[in-house]
């Protein structure tokens, strides 16, 4: 009645006590970015955890807004946010034994992550216990079985199994009860580590005779609301006073056994009784005074007093077992008994092989009839089980004789070849007559020596194989690889290069070859452009005697490299003088200024060409052909565009990577010479001054003294010379010596040049007797200033009317004014 009225007041406190803690279930502690929550575990999935948006002080809409969600690294997901109502609810079943064991206090950690701006706060919920655990003993047992003897002394004490309680604090276990008895009494022992050690102590004498059995309760409770108990059941068996010593049933066993019996067999079973009950009563037995090997052939079960063989019984070793079995029951008191067990024989010995003589290796043209190897075999049965036959396992080139008593001659039966098996594993089997019968078997490995029958074989017919140009010398080009069937220094191969010709040169001036591997490497750096196959022979020689070869042949195959750049062949490039393409004002879209032409000495897409335009001093104006390089106008020419036009053209080829080329292509767009020669006067200069500025300042401060000097005494002999000349050739009559002028045109509408005036000079080396000719207009489409002679194009230009005048004073000349012609217009340079 006291304890129901314990637990009816307990469970008041626990309804008051869940009152409180839904009262205080959404207190939360907020410490910089942190909300703690508390909730107790086992809330059904939905429950309120908390409310965080206002925690937060944020209206739901708010948090939804900021894209509130839960971060966790957990595999489990224990709360859920619902940011449409700003709260936490619990989204798995939460076990506090679970989550954290014993551990207090239990809690589980994740972040909330916020963003515009971005934030994120740490959600720490602690999970409350509650007294869902009751206490349990170990293995579930029902029932603890102790036996004690009737003779146990006051005071003995005997440990029980503690319980165990998964839930904490007040929930956990706090106390033992154990139900009222006569003989015992419970004792409890505080331990170090927080637990509780639990005794049963006798307090009163035992009896046997008047009482066998105690039963008794133990009963463990914990302090939670409601109250939760285990209790386990504790049977004590009364053991009675050793009085009593086992007696065999027989005094001697007898028994048989075949030898080689398999571990385990039974052999026979001995009993013996005890008048005594309990302990006392229960036989165990052994074997003792074993002779000989007995105690490694048999064992005796100590429960069942089974004997069964335990190693291995060989007749020829012991025909007869005698052994002493022993009773012993729990008291210490023992009966003896013996044992005779009789060993009856079988075949159990296999024939025995002796190698007396083997010849290994053979060579591969040893002639049949040869004896191999001499064999002994022997058998350590009697009779039949000792008479043996021998054979040759397979289809072998051997057979097998008897010479002697037990001795046996393996012979070649065949010829040999190495080269189809190198290596015979002969296998010998000698066989008894027993039943069952035995054998053994050996294994002979014969080894066949090599004779040098076999020439090397290349793997392929022929080897085809590629190299790129401009390798480095030394270079490894592939390995030529054969095989030879022979071994040892009859396979060894040696590699050699046979004296060929290429392009009028010996192969080794190309290619070498490495006699051991056979890699061909390259002499030289190859050059496609030059040579682009190579074709040699390769002999390989074996090491035998005398030595097998065979020939191979290979071709090298040279791959082109992207190595030449395109060569501009057309417009030239000339270091002193400016080659200017003329247009028209009046050309059309699309007119035809003039072709780059190039070419590239690569082959394959090494040498297909591109064309681009990389500078131009109008890019609206003109285009490039991206395959055929020709320069076409992409608009209408204009008087507002400049006269002098520049176009740098860059050639590319395909090649990996891509070579170039770039070409400098100069533009008059003029339809009188007069403004060409104004506008490209300068432009040449200027092209001069850029092109060879470096070049004549270092140039000129490194002959600035020769020059001088040089001149002086080149002008002091011109004066000397020609006045001496003068002076021989006054009176006489010389041949007439041609002298040609360079050619000047002009550009109209085609881009050719329709005029040219071609003014031939002939005079002698006195030029009172020189003579002039004025030739018809030609054509010409390329305009050619020599910068030297840009003053006198301009002054040539000036007096052209006067040169095409049909009254020209220049037919009255006199030879005095003819030589200050040739002189003015320095028509003697070509």
């Amino acid at each position: 009645m006291a304890t129901r009225t314990a637990l009816t007041r307990t469970s008041v406190k626990w309804r008051l006590f869940c009152e409180l803690l839904v009262t205080l279930l959404h207190i939360v502690n907020m410490v910089g970015a942190q909300i703690r929550y508390s909730i107790p575990e086992e809330m059904r999935k939905g429950s309120v955890i908390g409310n965080v948006a206002q925690d937060l002080g944020l209206d739901p809409p708010r948090l939804r807004s900021r894209r509130a969600r839960i971060v966790s690294a957990e595999s489990v997901q224990y709360a859920e946010l619902k940011a449409d109502k700003g709260i936490l609810v619990v989204n798995e079943r939460i076990d506090r034994e679970q989550l954290c064991g014993d551990v207090t206090p239990c809690s589980f950690s994740f972040e909330i992550i916020l963003e515009n701006p971005m934030e994120i706060l740490r959600i720490t919920v602690e999970v409350l216990d509650i007294n869902d655990h009751a206490p349990v003993f170990p293995n579930n047992e029902k029932a603890l079985n102790i036996e004690i003897s009737e003779l146990a002394a006051i005071g003995v004490q005997f440990p029980v199994q503690n319980a165990e309680d998964l839930d904490v604090g007040q929930n956990g276990l706090q106390d033992y009860i154990l139900s009222p008895n006569d003989n015992f009494v419970l004792k409890q022992h505080a331990n170090p580590d927080g637990s509780t050690s639990v005794e049963i102590v006798l307090q009163k004498p035992l009896d046997r005779e008047r009482r066998p059995h105690l039963s008794l309760k133990l009963i463990a409770v914990d302090a939670g609301t409601p109250q939760r108990s285990g209790t386990v059941n504790i049977n004590i068996t009364v053991l009675d006073a050793n009085d009593n010593r086992p007696v065999f049933n027989q005094s001697v066993y007898k028994a048989s056994v075949m030898e080689n019996t398999n571990e385990g067999v039974n052999v026979l079973t001995v009993n013996a009784t005890d008048a005594d009950s309990g302990s006392y009563g229960q036989i165990t037995y052994s074997l003792s005074k074993m002779k000989g090997n007995a105690a490694d052939i048999v064992s005796i079960d100590a429960l069942t007093g089974t004997m069964y063989v335990s190693g291995v019984i060989d007749f020829e070793k012991d025909k007869k077992f005698e052994v002493r079995v022993e009773a012993k029951d729990q008291g210490g008191l023992t009966g003896t008994s013996k044992i005779i067990i009789d060993v009856i024989d079988v075949n159990d010995n296999a024939p025995v092989i002796n190698m007396m003589s083997f010849s290994s290796p053979v060579s591969e043209d040893t002639p049949p009839g040869t004896t191999i190897a001499i064999l002994n075999v022997k058998d350590a049965d009697a009779d039949k089980n000792g008479q043996i036959h021998c054979s040759i396992e397979g289809k072998m080139p051997f057979k097998i004789e008897s010479s002697l008593t037990n001795y046996y001659n393996l012979i070649l039966d065949q010829y040999l070849n190495r080269e189809v098996i190198s290596e015979y594993n002969i296998t010998i089997t000698a066989t008894d007559f027993g039943s069952p019968f035995l054998s053994t078997s050996t294994t002979l490995t014969l080894k066949i020596s090599d004779v040098n029958d076999n020439a090397p074989v290349f793997d392929k017919s022929t080897y085809s194989a590629h190299v790129s140009e401009n390798n480095s010398p030394g270079f490894s080009i592939f390995a030529v690889s054969a095989k030879d069937s022979d071994c040892n220094q009859n396979a060894r191969i040696s590699y050699i290069l046979e004296d060929t010709q290429v392009s009028g040169s010996p192969v080794f001036n190309y290619v070498s070859l490495n006699s051991e591997t056979g890699v061909l490497s390259a002499v030289r750096s190859f050059d496609y452009e030059q040579i682009k196959q190579l074709q040699l022979v390769v002999k390989a020689q074996d090491g035998g005697s005398p030595p097998l070869s065979s020939n191979v042949t290979v071709k090298i195959l040279i791959q082109d490299q992207n190595d030449n750049p395109p060569q501009v062949l057309y417009p030239v490039q000339t270091g002193g003088s400016v080659v200017a393409e003329m247009v028209p004002r009046s050309a059309d879209v699309g007119y035809l200024v003039t072709k780059v032409v190039a070419v590239d000495v690569d082959s394959g897409q090494n040498a297909w060409l591109s064309y681009k335009l990389q500078k131009a001093t109008d890019r609206a104006l003109f285009e490039v052909g991206l395959q055929n390089g020709e320069i076409r106008t992409i608009r209408q020419v204009s008087d507002k565009d400049a006269v002098k036009q520049r176009l740098t053209v860059i050639v590319e080829d395909n090649g990996q990577p891509s070579r170039s080329a770039t070409v400098i292509v100069n533009v008059a767009v003029a339809d009188s010479f007069p403004e060409v020669l104004s506008e490209f006067t300068d432009f040449t200069h200027d092209k001069e001054y850029k092109d060879n500025l470096t070049f004549y300042l270092v140039l000129a401060l490194a002959v600035v003294s020769f020059l001088f000097i040089t001149c002086l005494v080149v002008i002091i002999s011109v004066k000397i010379y020609r006045w001496r000349q003068s002076r021989i050739l006054y009176q006489s009559k010389l041949p007439v010596i041609p002298y040609y002028p360079p050619r000047y045109s002009d550009t109209l509408g085609t881009g050719t040049l329709p005029h040219v005036y071609n003014y031939e000079v002939c005079r002698t080396t006195d030029s009172r007797k020189s003579d002039c000719k004025f030739g018809r207009a030609g054509s010409q489409n390329v305009l050619i200033m020599e910068p030297s002679s840009t003053g006198t194009m301009q002054r040539i230009q000036s007096d052209r009317n006067i040169l095409d005048e049909p009254d020209s004073p220049l037919e009255t000349m006199t030879k005095a004014h003819l030589s200050q012609f040739v002189s003015r217009y320095d028509l003697s340079v070509v």
